[in-house]
């Protein structure tokens, strides 16, 4: 196993090496908007020679966040919020809030809002959460996330689990995080974490680990460590990343990003539009643009690299972009908060300037399909 000093983190752009005075002091009136975060290893994956570099983009403010576009819950998590931290959206998951911090901040982070309202949303005290999941039998998946559930203490994330894993109808807890591709340190200098996932990923009760590697120079050696340190201990990892202006919005770099993935036994899992939401602008693509884009990368992958679906995380459910002709977009609920809507199709006439769900008029068709209620998760 390699091994190296964990990662400096830095909170303020005058502390970036690579940005020059002049940039700084440009970016600081975006800095005191939307906070800025990374750390020296991150960092360090940045060509400062590249205004246009891909990691940069990620990571590094923008004068265009402060464009007045978009909103902060873009998909309406209040209407699903149960306490605070705690959501159910759709019957069989759970999501709980845990954290308001990050091994980074992405620029196009569609939960900025934790970051300005401090602490207001999250799972302080789970015990009430808790009780709500145990009393929902329906409820199989729980997902925690934030900001990133790893950022946590190792002592304060296996309290949380082992909390879950009392509960007899919970068999699925997910992990969404980036710290594999911002802080693999994180993994690779930490065996109680591992170890704590060899404890509660059992052959009856996995835990994923829903990674974001939004481009293929985030998976370097270490990242890769840190991934294999994982499945190792136990747990199953899927990817998932939007589709970003300037970060993986070339047919070419999404499908190097599918394969890297595939290679070292990543599932991807979703590619999302990116949410309107506040300071979001520069980062979105409209619609049928990004899904051409799609379409195109999964062209040079294997079966198992094109497995993610593009996906609107609308805040009606999940709508999958299925298809374009010349006249219409093709949609589907892949999951949707009403149980009835799941895989309800729809037709819309083509809008090549749509950004979002909400941008298409009234269908030119929709069928409910009726599948009967299957226990099935997604």
């Amino acid at each position: 196993m390699s091994s190296g000093k964990n990662p400096k983190y830095i909170h303020t752009l005058k502390k970036v090496r690579g940005l020059s005075h002049e940039e700084t002091e440009r970016l600081l009136p975006v800095e005191e908007k939307f906070s800025f975060r990374s750390n020296d290893y991150y960092l360090s994956l940045i060509d400062w020679n590249d205004p246009d570099d891909p990691i940069r983009r990620i990571v590094i403010p923008a004068p265009a966040e402060l464009e007045t576009w978009g909103e902060l819950d873009a998909s309406h998590e209040v209407d699903y919020t149960i306490s605070p931290g705690l959501q159910h959206k759709y019957d069989q998951t759970a999501l709980l809030l845990l954290s308001d911090q990050c091994g980074g901040f992405c620029r196009f982070c569609f939960r900025k809002r934790l970051f300005l309202e401090k602490g207001r949303e999250l799972a302080k005290d789970i015990t009430g959460d808790i009780a709500y999941i145990r009393d929902h039998p329906e409820i199989t998946n729980v997902l925690l996330t934030g900001g990133d559930p790893l950022f946590l203490s190792t002592r304060r994330l296996s309290d949380v689990i082992q909390k879950i894993r009392s509960i007899e109808h919970v068999r699925i807890v997910r992990i969404g995080s980036k710290i594999p591709a911002y802080n693999p340190y994180r993994i690779i200098n930490d065996p109680s974490l591992l170890e704590m996932i060899r404890t509660y990923s059992t052959k009856e009760k996995r835990i994923y680990i829903m990674i974001q590697f939004n481009n293929p120079r985030e998976i370097t050696p270490q990242s890769r460590e840190g991934a294999a340190l994982l499945m190792d201990a136990g747990a199953v990892l899927a990817n998932q990343t939007p589709l970003i202006r300037g970060v993986n919005d070339e047919p070419g770099v999404l499908s190097e990003l599918f394969r890297q993935l595939s290679f070292i036994g990543i599932a991807p899992y979703y590619v999302f539009q990116c949410r309107p939401t506040l300071g979001n602008r520069h980062f979105a693509l409209p619609v049928e643009e990004a899904y051409q884009i799609f379409e195109e990368a999964k062209k040079n992958c294997s079966g198992l690299a094109k497995r993610p679906h593009f996906v609107m995380s609308h805040k009606t459910g999940k709508i999958a972009i299925v298809g374009l002709d010349d006249e219409y977009i093709y949609f589907k609920y892949h999951q949707a908060a009403v149980y009835e809507d799941i895989g309800k199709f729809m037709v819309f006439e083509r809008n090549p300037d749509a950004m979002w769900f909400d941008d298409y008029s009234v269908p030119v068709r929709e069928k409910r399909i009726e599948w009967g209620k299957n226990d099935v998760s997604s």
